[in-house]
């Protein structure tokens, strides 16, 4: 079989592949920190500068290459909404089936109709659409990101289970505080919790580290907030409670950094990450 390789063709074909990359790693959320909402909307305007830049451009295979990112940025834009707004059974067919619609009259349009836009019309529509992402990007700087606060308990009492295994400890569950989520932006927003940890010192065991966990979890809830939203989640502790004690203890609650503390009486340390960031519970 003879393979003609075209050098020109193969590096469209790169850029293409390229294109991909940078949609795909743009719809993660690891850059910018942009909303929801904007994201998506900035994902489906791409596709929507690149089909007109296929209709207006007629130089070379470069109509297609557009055509190419252009159909690329729609689907990681479906991808993007369907995923992140956790679109249903009935929704993603729709979606996919509207879709199907939209680029086959597109094809049929471009074949039959020999649909195109003039290079004048084509800088107003790009220009329009650069403006328009401007302002979605300016108005969800401006607005701020999701805000996590923390409010501890002053104690908790924790119910010691009985049990009729021949165990020194046994485990057992006591709520400490709240962590609520606030977004105060007119836009949806990813939500990422703070990995929460504890530990009780002041007892006879030597810093007994304890798992401290949000309630409702985290992959019980959909991983974002919508606009102007809040949630609450409890701070559930996870304790170990030596067998032979009857009815309940009585714990002190602090914040702290780490466990390399002293207490007289029993007291659970409940740590948060710090990674710097002002959005991050105080």
């Amino acid at each position: 079989m003879n393979l003609e390789l075209d050098g020109g063709k193969l590096l469209y074909v790169l850029g293409v592949l390229f294109a991909l990359g940078a949609l795909l790693y743009f719809a993660r959320d690891v850059v910018f920190g942009l909303s929801i909402t904007v994201t998506a909307a900035l994902l489906f305007a791409a596709f929507v500068a690149f089909l007109v830049a296929g209709l207006t451009l007629e130089r070379d295979v470069l109509d297609v290459v557009a055509y190419a990112v252009a159909g690329l940025s729609y689907a990681v834009f479906l991808g993007y909404v369907a995923t992140r707004y956790t679109v249903d059974e009935i929704g993603v067919f729709l979606l996919l089936s509207a879709s199907a619609a939209l680029f086959v009259g597109l094809g049929y349009g471009v074949r039959r109709q020999r649909l195109d836009v003039g290079r004048r019309a084509a800088g107003y529509v790009v220009v329009g659409i650069v403006a328009v992402s401007f302002v979605f990007v300016g108005a969800d700087v401006i607005t701020g990101d999701v805000q996590y606060s923390v409010e501890l308990d002053d104690e908790t009492t924790v119910d010691v289970p009985q049990t009729d295994d021949d165990e020194d400890r046994v485990r057992a569950e006591a709520t400490v505080g709240t962590l609520t989520v606030t977004n105060p932006s007119p836009f949806a927003r990813p939500v990422d919790l703070p990995s929460a940890a504890g530990c009780v010192v002041g007892t006879d065991v030597e810093t007994d580290q304890v798992p401290v966990r949000y309630e409702p979890r985290s992959y019980d809830v959909p991983d974002r907030i919508d606009r102007n939203d809040e949630r609450t989640h409890e701070l559930e502790l996870h304790a170990s409670v030596p067998a032979n004690e009857t009815g309940e203890m009585t714990y002190a609650v602090e914040r702290g950094s780490d466990c390399d503390v002293d207490r007289e009486a029993p007291t659970v340390i409940v740590m948060f990450e710090e990674d710097g960031d002002a959005s991050r519970p105080v």
